[in-house]
């Protein structure tokens, strides 16, 4: 298990009763929850009921929370559960075919979490990583994936930079970019630690 500094102090601070703490928590996790009742198929009702569950039972349980690092696999597991009492009390679980393995099912359900805890721990960095470059890094990365596309001639005049500039100051805005994502993961896996030492 990976552990994430940022995670351990807002859960300390949660339960310190630091609302912005317990805010920031619900903020990072909250598309998780979504993400899984989604894959169960819940109706945007029931996922909100899922979630009011998650984070009822969250509050409940934060004190007693041995490993604060491994919040995010208590929240998909505390999720995934919530969601398959939900379908059980609505009688809507989906017909399984009683020669598959169950132990392979609950393997692929593991693995789907994983899945979803990863993607959600990638953009959580990602976006973090992001606000954490230039005011005119983040405002030209974000003028490039436009949808629909900008023209260059427009986002050159929007950034008051010559339209030559635009390639080789992207490219530079996403080292750093690069560079941060690469830190924020040192950092995560304990390299710092080893080095410091």
């Amino acid at each position: 298990m990976r552990s994430d500094p940022v995670v351990v102090r807002l859960v300390a601070r949660a339960c310190d009763g630091d609302k912005s703490a317990w805010d920031e928590l619900v903020e990072r996790y909250a598309p998780l929850v979504w993400s899984i009742c989604r894959r169960h198929r819940l109706s945007t009702a029931d996922s909100e009921d899922v979630g009011q569950s998650v984070w009822l039972r969250l509050v409940e349980n934060l004190p007693g929370l041995r490993e604060p690092a491994a919040l995010p696999g208590w929240v998909a597991t505390t999720t995934q559960r919530e969601c398959l009492r939900l379908l059980r009390l609505g009688r809507r679980i989906e017909p399984v075919d009683p020669l598959a393995n169950s132990k392979d099912l609950a393997d692929d359900g593991r693995a789907a979490v994983d899945e979803d805890l990863l993607l959600q721990e990638r953009r959580h960095a990602v976006r973090s990583a992001f606000a954490g470059l230039s005011e005119r890094c983040r405002r030209l990365l974000s003028l490039l994936v436009e949808d629909p596309p900008k023209p260059y001639g427009e986002i050159s005049d929007a950034m008051l930079m010559p339209i030559g500039s635009i390639g080789p100051t992207r490219t530079r805005c996403l080292d750093k970019l690069r560079a941060a994502l690469i830190g924020a993961e040192f950092e995560q896996t304990g390299g710092g630690e080893r080095h410091a030492r």
